[in-house]
């Protein structure tokens, strides 16, 4: 009976990310390391379901072990400059069977539809063709890389009336030049180049790993562009590998959202997307408006946005001298040094719980969801200190914190020294949410 409520309530907690990713383009990227892994089943089941819940999809696949494993059949002598295969007549020969093989492969996964397994009843249509238009790399430092290319164009348009079809879309990394020449790509180059030309809403890069990791090996569960290059430098295991490239292409190119997930955990894709905390690291781009911890500084700051509030009765008032106690609870969206929103969370180790107060938005910035953005990194600062849940008092916001998965609650629910200091004068309504 637990497994079973577990899931009832799993499936429960992911309807707002099924309604959010529903008629969405994500491009997926995978190499031939992924493709030959024994959980590569599973990660085409979940593809199905994918599909199957509306989502919009391009498949990136690479083939570097299977080029090289054909290589060495053939007898040949492979040959890198740069990280990069140079690509002669003989070895295109490898290239381009090795991924015309992977392509049929990966097809014939997505066609299943055998009775009792997750395929059942999927009908996926899938097609792939000639929407890359390559170039040769040239000669770079004197080396001729023959027919190893760059993405020149993505042929946009057609790709979208493939989708447009509810098609899912795979891409093998090769190119086509106007003058009938085929280029071994590399796939990262092809997935990044792709999810600009589509204006994907995501990004999904395959890793061996389960994302990004800080400089002490803790799993990076979110980041921004810029911080990359930071995590390459302080990291001594971080190198700036193929993934880690076009995470860094990606940025450059203006692609919103990026998420690095694992290729060998199942069902990671799916937590990655359809859970709170996902399973690997999601990279965005640098917000105009920074978020911070707030300092004595921002007093005046925050005074300007709560004090009307207060005097309408939304939230509690705070003197001067007690938010400047208190300062180091908020945190604070600025803008061109402007505070715009502010949210405090106040701690109660001992009975593993946290309260979230004073979520304000100045008037001139309501309706873009920052008060949103304080509130999930106050939710996520209370579950790494060790905290199981959040709870908040409200006389005038109930309806808002319960479409953010508050649930109502009673005034005996809440810690000890909080219900000393409850106001029934006031008669806030509280809500709590577990993390």
């Amino acid at each position: 009976m637990s497994e079973q409520t577990d899931y009832v309530k799993w499936f429960r907690n992911s309807a707002p990310y099924i309604n959010a990713h529903r008629g969405k383009t994500f491009v997926l990227m995978f190499g031939g390391e992924a493709v030959a892994h024994p959980n590569f089943a599973n990660i085409v089941h979940d593809i199905a379901l994918l599909n199957s819940l509306g989502v919009r999809m391009v498949l990136v696949h690479g083939a570097r072990p299977q080029i090289e494993e054909r290589v060495s059949n053939a007898g040949l002598n492979s040959q890198y400059h740069n990280d990069l295969r140079v690509t002669g007549e003989a070895e295109l020969g490898c290239v381009t069977a090795a991924a015309g093989s992977l392509r049929a492969n990966i097809e014939a996964l997505l066609s299943m539809g055998v009775a009792n397994s997750p395929m059942h009843g999927a009908a996926i249509r899938v097609c792939s063709g000639n929407y890359v238009t390559a170039r040769p790399i040239g000669v770079v430092d004197g080396v001729d890389f023959k027919h190893t290319g760059m993405v020149r164009r993505i042929d946009a348009a057609a790709l979208q009336q493939q989708l447009n079809n509810q098609h899912i879309v795979i891409l093998s990394p090769l190119g086509y030049s106007p003058t009938g020449e085929i280029f071994n790509l590399a796939s990262e180059d092809v997935a990044v180049h792709t999810a600009v030309a589509l204006k994907a809403d995501k990004l999904i890069l395959f890793t061996e790993s389960d994302g990004l990791h800080t400089a002490d090996g803790a799993l990076l569960r979110q980041c921004e562009y810029r911080d990359v290059d930071e995590l390459v430098d302080q990291s001594s295991e971080l190198s700036r590998d193929n993934i880690v490239q076009a995470v860094v292409d990606a940025g450059d190119l203006g692609i919103q959202r990026c998420h690095i997930v694992s290729y060998s955990a199942d069902g990671a894709l799916l937590r990655e997307l359809y859970t709170r905390d996902g399973s690997g690291t999601l990279v965005t781009q640098e917000h105009y408006e920074q978020m911070c911890t707030a300092d004595i500084d921002d007093v005046v700051g925050i005074l300007g946005i709560i004090e009307p509030l207060e005097a309408k009765g939304v939230l509690l008032k705070r003197s001067r001298e007690l938010l400047e106690n208190e300062i180091d609870h908020f945190k604070i969206l600025v803008r061109d040094g402007m505070v715009i929103a502010c949210a405090a969370l106040y701690p109660y180790p001992e009975q593993a719980t946290g309260e979230i107060a004073c979520v304000a938005t100045h008037p001139d910035y309501r309706g873009a969801d920052r008060a949103e953005r304080l509130l999930e990194q106050l939710e996520r600062d209370a579950k790494q200190t060790g905290l199981n849940s959040v709870f908040i008092l409200t006389t005038q916001t109930a309806h808002w914190f319960q479409e953010q998965g508050y649930q109502q609650c009673t005034v005996d629910e809440l810690p000890p020294a909080k219900k000393q200091l409850y106001n029934f004068q006031r008669n806030s309504k509280a809500f709590i949410k577990t993390l």
